[in-house]
């Protein structure tokens, strides 16, 4: 419980700090694109810069957070090294992949999304940057630090919970883009308060969470299941890039309530897609769980 409450405390200040920073990170910013340098700069949004932030806080405060919390090594999370560490990222690579593609040629073919005529390259390119770095961000934190220190407490399904939990709410809370059209030191906190503006719809956010809730629980039941993050990274890989690049190349051409809301993360398709890759993930690692 402690651990928890230490824990908390780590998110608060990584929320305080960030938002403090983010005014001073977009003025820099905006002041090298306006000498020249780095010109792409101008174009970017505040909350890119207030997520960037947080970032950068949540790493500058981690080495205090692990030596309060007393995190010294690996096995403090519950983790080990994995000498199979490549066979898992593909097998989990390829369990998130196939099912996710299956599901997007039906899609096709049953007239629910066309295919483009012309295949928007940058957006592709950033699509894949994010499916190799994102992972491993994500899954450090989530399965490897926040699940390893909620497991200390020895509740194993009370820590999975409340990771998945607080993964699924994390990947809501986002502003708006142009809220902070003239950044002040308090545009930080605006974003912060806009963030929530989403949950006046209720029954749209509650689809969208029980996707992401269902996808944090396989994450850390891999994660379980082979003392690794291996497993975890190349599941967040598969889904990162599978439906980036059906949501690239492609249009929604019907809406199909409730099988199917607004993105691949609303309906009960989704949800039948990520059930067929936990069944796989329990498949392979049933040797492992032994």
């Amino acid at each position: 419980m402690k651990d928890a409450l230490k824990l908390a405390a780590y998110f608060v200040a990584v929320i305080l700090v960030g938002a403090l920073v983010a005014p001073g990170l977009y003025w820099s910013a905006q002041s090298l694109a306006n000498r020249g340098v780095l010109p792409a700069l101008a174009g970017f949004d505040f909350e890119v810069f207030f997520h960037r932030a947080l970032l950068v806080a949540a790493i500058l405060l981690l080495l205090p957070m692990l030596r309060v919390i007393g995190v010294r090594r690996l096995g403090d999370l519950g983790l080990r090294k994995n000498p199979n560490r490549w066979s898992d990222f593909m097998r989990g690579f390829i369990a998130a992949l196939v099912p996710l593609t299956v599901c997007a040629v039906a899609l096709v073919l049953f007239h629910v999304f066309s295919v483009r005529g012309k295949v928007p390259w940058p957006p592709l390119g950033r699509t894949v940057a994010a499916s190799i770095v994102v992972p491993w961000i994500e899954e450090t934190f989530f399965r490897g630090l926040v699940l390893g220190i909620l497991l200390r407490s020895g509740r194993k399904v009370l820590a999975v919970f409340l990771t998945s939990a607080l993964f699924s709410v994390v990947h809501f809370l986002k502003a708006p883009e142009g809220i902070s059209a003239v950044v002040t030191w308090c545009s930080g906190f605006n974003s912060i308060a806009h963030s929530f503006e989403q949950f006046r719809e209720p029954i749209l956010v509650l689809a969208g969470f029980t996707t992401l809730f269902l996808i944090g629980w396989i994450l850390a039941d891999a994660r379980l299941r082979t003392a690794s993050l291996w497993l975890p990274i190349g599941l967040h890989t598969g889904w990162i890039l599978g439906n980036g690049v059906f949501s690239r190349i492609t249009r929604r051409e019907m809406l199909l309530l409730p099988w199917l809301g607004r993105n691949l993360l609303i309906g009960l398709i989704p949800l039948g897609v990520l059930a067929m890759t936990w069944f796989i993930v329990r498949f392979i690692t049933r040797e492992a769980r032994t």
